[in-house]
């Protein structure tokens, strides 16, 4: 098992960075891909952002290339999500997401464990 536990939600005006961390416990590997989603009010979940454990490779959904950037901290099992020049619409509970292996994924359903979301509400 996997435990995933993301920080840093919160209220910001339009124009404002947040930067979300995700801490990951228990079993994890090396191979492992990251990632975050998130769910706007009223809407399904949708993908943001990827990233290989090891290699660091990234891959990002449309509406936040550019504006926002994934990494991770080995030594402190994180993942991070930085998010610049925010927008209303980019308001949504925000989720980290792993599976045990390397996938090419940006659909909810290949990833194996979640945490428990982060609210980021973005004032316009």
């Amino acid at each position: 098992q996997v435990q995933l536990v993301e920080s840093g939600g919160g209220l910001v005006q339009a124009g404002g960075s947040l930067r979300l961390s995700c801490v990951a416990s228990g079993r994890t590997f090396s191979s492992s891909t990251m990632a975050w989603f998130r769910q706007p009010p009223g809407k399904a979940r949708e993908f943001v952002a990827r990233i290989f454990w090891t290699s660091s490779t990234t891959y990002y959904a449309p509406s936040v290339n550019g504006r926002f950037a994934i990494s991770r901290d080995s030594a402190k099992s994180t993942v991070y999500l930085s998010m610049d020049d925010l927008r209303a619409d980019d308001t949504a509970v925000y989720y980290c997401a792993s599976r045990n292996q390397y996938v090419y994924a940006t659909t909810p359903e290949n990833y194996n464990y979640w945490g428990q979301g982060t609210q980021v509400t973005v004032s316009s």
